[in-house]
């Protein structure tokens, strides 16, 4: 194992992500952790493992905060949580192959605020479109950069 770890925001994140990841993950040697605030079905594999975080708001962005280290990587489609995250120091990206960085996130955040506060006042429907190829295509391709970019000694 090279020790590079790989978390997993595993309650929000597609099925068609995480089998992209685990594909990555055996081919890269790295460990996968899924962190779930409910059971999950976890990839029959070695390299991943299963963490089920006792449940309640946050417990999961919680545990993700405290555990992953600096040069790691954290899936997540959580725009707080990512922000948390990218102050740490810890890289962040969300399924759909869009990273998130120092230089991204008070955009990131000032547009979700706007969104929720859109749908709270009845203004537009909740909720992302569909996780198909296109998306899975960008997340494999985005993965694939980071990985690269965190395994250069």
């Amino acid at each position: 194992m090279t020790g590079l770890r790989v978390w997993v925001d595993a309650d929000a994140c597609p099925k068609l992500a995480k089998d992209q990841l685990v594909k990555f993950a055996l081919k890269r040697q790295l460990q996968v952790v899924l962190v779930a605030g409910q059971g999950q079905i976890k990839p029959a594999f070695a390299c991943v493992r299963l963490i089920v975080v006792p449940s309640g708001p946050d417990a999961a962005d919680d545990y993700l905060v405290e555990h992953a280290q600096p040069g790691e990587l954290v899936i997540c489609s959580d725009i707080p949580l990512a922000d948390r995250l990218v102050k740490k120091g810890v890289a962040a990206l969300d399924p759909r192959g869009k990273e998130f960085d120092a230089g991204n996130m008070g955009e990131r955040l000032a547009v979700r605020n706007l969104f929720t506060e859109l749908r709270e006042q009845g203004q537009m429907g909740g909720g992302q479109g569909a996780y198909g190829e296109r998306e899975k295509q960008a997340f494999a391709n985005a993965l694939d950069r980071i990985l690269t970019r965190l395994m250069r000694p």
